[in-house]
């Protein structure tokens, strides 16, 4: 009797088993699929924030050196360090798109 229930409960365990991995297998491409549109939503974010921070740099540098051109030099390497700091975020985007994408922490 005991070998009966044993093989009844290793039968049942295996069929629940079945159907969880089936669900599993699920929501894991459910959740494929939101990482990369999270991933592409993002860099897209980033990128729009990224080249409209760029172009207030640069008129603003040409509007100061349109203003005193003996400042031009100055104001063109101060740009330039802003410019870099601007393009840092949409590249930290693209880190953490790529994560999303290849080395996702929730799957």
């Amino acid at each position: 009797m005991k070998k009966i229930l044993f093989l009844f409960v290793v039968c049942a365990a295996a069929a629940f088993g079945q159907e969880a991995v089936a669900e599993q297998a699920v929501l894991n491409e459910t959740l494929k699929s939101f990482s990369v549109l999270a991933a592409c939503v993002g860099l897209g974010i980033a990128a729009l924030g990224g080249a409209i921070g760029m172009g207030n740099t640069a008129a603003a540098t040409i509007a100061g050196t349109a203003r005193n051109p003996g400042l031009g030099g100055k104001l063109m390497g101060t740009m330039f360090i802003a410019l870099a700091m601007v393009e840092a975020q949409v590249i930290y985007t693209l880190v953490i798109a790529l994560v999303l994408l290849f080395a996702n922490p929730f799957l």
